[in-house]
Parts: C-alpha cells; structure tokens; sequence
C-alpha cells in the first residue's frame, strides 16, 4: 500500500468512499450522500502545503483517504490545530490503512505548521475509537 497526496482524478473515488461511509451510519454525521459538485469547495480548500488530503493506494485501487482540515476556522488561538478525518472502502478495512493515515498525518504535523490533532468521533464506531 502506497499513500500519497490526493490529486483532482481521485475526488471521485474521495466521494465514492466517503458516501459508503455514510451509508454505515457510524462513520459520520453527515446523513445525505454527497457529489463531487457539492464537495468541490471543501476539496479546493485543502493544499498539500497546509491541510493535505492523501489517499491510500494498492495496484492502482484506492483504498481509503484521509485529510487534515482547519480546526474551529474563527478562532486564531487554533490555527496550530487540525482536525483528521479518514475513511477506508468497506472491502479494506481493518487492513491496516487507517493506522498508515494516522502514521502519515503525525509525520507531516511539523512541516505542515501543525502542533495538534483533533478527531471527532461518533460512539458507534469503535474501530475508529480504538485507533485513536
């Protein structure tokens, strides 16, 4: 498995993952499937310089993705916190992708301007809770 910076050709598999997520009902709170049209914004707003989004692959397949993202937006004092999300497809969960993300994301934090991580977790999604 290799995981590198998403680029525009993998928003669709982004999406695809991240709506299988919410069809599971313990991976997020989101409760509509969503589109690339109407993740375009939140895609744009992530650069490889500040709030990456790496995908995890295994022979040209994406398995999974991952993203660091602005903590609490309007509150300065935060700037140095990111909030990480990751989503594995169903078929390569508990494979190892999500302990590589989380391994990757640590490993960027000081390049990144990074001091610390948040997670949002829902009770429901033990192996997620068990991870982090």
């Amino acid at each position: 498995m290799g995981i590198r910076i998403a680029e525009l050709g993998d928003w669709e598999s982004t999406v695809r993952i991240y709506n299988e997520a919410i069809g599971t009902r313990i991976s997020t709170a989101d409760t509509d499937y969503v589109s690339i049209e109407n993740k375009e914004n939140w895609l744009k707003e992530h650069s490889e310089v500040r709030y990456p989004i790496y995908v995890a692959e295994n022979n040209a397949e994406t398995n999974g993705w991952c993203s660091l993202s602005p903590y609490r937006y309007d509150r300065s004092a935060l700037d140095r916190t990111a909030e990480i999300s990751y989503y594995i497809s169903e078929v390569h969960r508990g494979k190892g992708v999500g302990t590589g993300f989380v391994e990757q994301e640590i490993s960027d934090c000081s390049h990144l301007g990074i001091e610390i991580i948040v997670a949002i977790l829902l009770g429901s999604n033990a192996p997620r809770m068990n991870l982090l």
